[in-house]
């Protein structure tokens, strides 16, 4: 697993600081991590084991969102809980054709770095 994260890593780069305004912020952690710890302001949620099917542009059921940041080359950030399953989603995303970064450190770097979360349990970090 760790040989799988530091290649996908290597290949997408990405951070905190990386994440653009006009970029698209994905969230791939489950649902019941998004209701205990928050969620990123305005960030689409796929979980990590739904990806491949809702980002698939021939797919009618996927995720519309993704699919316009596909056919517009509009940046993909993605998070998750430390980064490692957000470094191995950025290099599927990539293969599929985006142009896909993981948020480094996860959910905790975000917050480290100051930016918004809202929602989420208090003290469940």
């Amino acid at each position: 697993m760790k040989d799988f994260v530091a290649e996908a890593r290597e290949r997408t780069g990405g951070s905190v600081e990386a994440a653009k305004a006009d970029g698209l912020m994905l969230d791939v952690r489950e649902a019941d991590e998004l209701d205990m710890d928050g969620r990123v302001p305005g960030a689409v949620h796929v979980p990590r084991g739904f990806l491949e099917a809702k980002a698939d542009v021939t797919n009618d059921g996927g995720v519309k969102a993704l699919h316009a940041a596909h056919s517009e080359g509009r940046a993909v950030h993605v998070l998750c809980a430390s980064g490692a399953r957000a470094s191995l989603a950025a290099a599927m995303l990539f293969e599929m054709g985006y142009s896909a970064q993981p948020i480094e450190g996860g959910l905790k770097g975000w917050r480290e770095a100051g930016r918004p979360v809202e929602g989420g349990k208090e003290g469940s970090e």
